[in-house]
């Protein structure tokens, strides 16, 4: 990456020891010894653009970003225009996310050596950086046409134009990129990322499908094939999600691919193990507890529903969730301990006092039964007609046996 002691022996002649022992720790990559010996050579001679550059260069190949950079902006202090110190600091700057600040540094270079490739893809990667993908791309065609064989050349291509809405153009480039280098194999994986962010799951899920074996890869395919309905196909990829990492979100992923593919049982399991991996989480015990009551599992279900309220005892939601299952568990003193929470907490809808009236009859309780349905039917207004037809009939019944008593 960086312009190195050996090359720039030809341009600067030391003037000082510090700074010809300096040469040899860095073409011997020691370069902690390097940059304490070009620290010394600056404090002798501030105004000396060499030690400054090569002090930078230390610092750079020691990965100190932030002590490099100074030393390159005193470099071009002095001596402005340098293509060494050009190069390299507009480098740093992109490292640094600092894009818009080596976009200048770098065509500066650029201009400076027209046919060579590396500042030419330097100011590519700034210009995408800072946004102007259009700028970008030109510059990274340029240098692809340098260097027909440049992998990150072709990469940068497409992502300049995949930034510019240019998907199915930019995917060649995506393609070409890892067929020139192996290496960039996770070019095709962005590409498959970029697919789904542009609503094209097949076409991601066709990428997925090359990589077998790998985990990221497998588990987005997993998500993908169940968000597109191939439930089947899906499973075997969750199954593994699970395996490898079995967290919440995973569970509940293959939890609904089972459900989905009309194995219930199966999912309930899933759930049973996030709940007991999340006891917290309400969301994931009414989810369970519905699934339970779907299962036709009522107390099971009453028990994560009453989980469920313990986390959130003024949600009326939950309450009214217990209060049916416990009415379908045939557990009606605590059906209607849940009803009078939903009572307390205010809002009622007809359907709770129906469930009301309903629980109330089964228990022969017929006077307040008769008054929750009568509320019932003020209420309704003709939005559930075959509660309201049944709680009419049954109305007439009570009012019949109220009346022989």
């Amino acid at each position: 990456m960086w312009v190195t002691g050996a090359c720039l022996l030809l341009l600067f002649a030391p003037a000082a020891d510090f700074q010809a022992e300096g040469l040899k720790a860095l073409d011997a990559k020691q370069y902690d010894q390097a940059a304490q010996l070009f620290s010394q050579a600056v404090e002798a001679d501030p105004n000396d653009y060499t030690a400054h550059f090569h002090l930078g260069l230390a610092y750079s190949l020691l990965g100190k970003d932030a002590e490099a950079i100074p030393e390159y902006q005193k470099t071009l202090a002095l001596k402005p225009g340098l293509y060494q110190a050009e190069l390299n600091l507009g480098i740093l700057l992109v490292r640094e996310k600092r894009a818009k600040e080596a976009v200048p540094l770098l065509d500066a270079a650029a201009q400076a050596k027209p046919k060579e490739f590396r500042p030419q893809w330097h100011l590519a990667e700034a210009l995408l950086a800072s946004g102007d993908a259009a700028q970008a791309e030109a510059h990274y065609r340029t240098a692809a046409e340098m260097d027909p064989k440049s992998a990150a050349a072709e990469l940068g291509l497409g992502r300049a134009q995949a930034q510019q809405g240019r998907l199915e153009e930019a995917a060649g480039h995506f393609r070409k990129a890892a067929q020139l280098d192996a290496n960039f194999n996770h070019a095709l994986l962005e590409l498959a990322a970029l697919y789904e962010q542009n609503h094209q799951p097949a076409e991601a899920i066709a990428i997925y499908r090359q990589f077998p074996g790998d985990a990221a890869a497998e588990g987005r395919m997993g998500t993908l094939l169940l968000e597109s309905q191939q439930y089947t196909d899906a499973i075997p990829y969750l199954e593994k999600a699970v395996a490898r990492d079995p967290t919440t979100s995973n569970r509940l992923a293959l939890a609904t691919a089972y459900q989905m593919n009309k194995e219930p049982q199966k999912g309930l399991a899933q759930l049973d193990q996030a709940v007991a991996s999340a006891p917290e989480n309400f969301d994931l015990h009414m989810r369970y507890g519905r699934q339970l009551r779907d299962a036709r599992q009522f107390i099971p279900a009453a028990n994560q529903f009453a989980a469920a309220a313990k986390l959130a005892p003024d949600s009326r939601e939950v309450w009214n969730e217990l209060a049916a299952v416990l009415n379908s568990a045939e557990q009606y003193p605590q059906a209607l301990a849940a009803l009078d929470r939903v009572h307390a907490l205010g809002n009622e809808i007809p359907g709770d006092y129906f469930l009301r009236a309903i629980i109330l009859d089964r228990l022969h309780d017929y006077r307040p039964a008769l008054e929750a349905y009568e509320k019932f039917l003020s209420t309704s207004g003709g939005q559930n007609p075959d509660q309201e037809f049944q709680a009419r009939h049954r109305m007439i019944t009570i009012r019949r046996i109220l009346g022989q008593r």
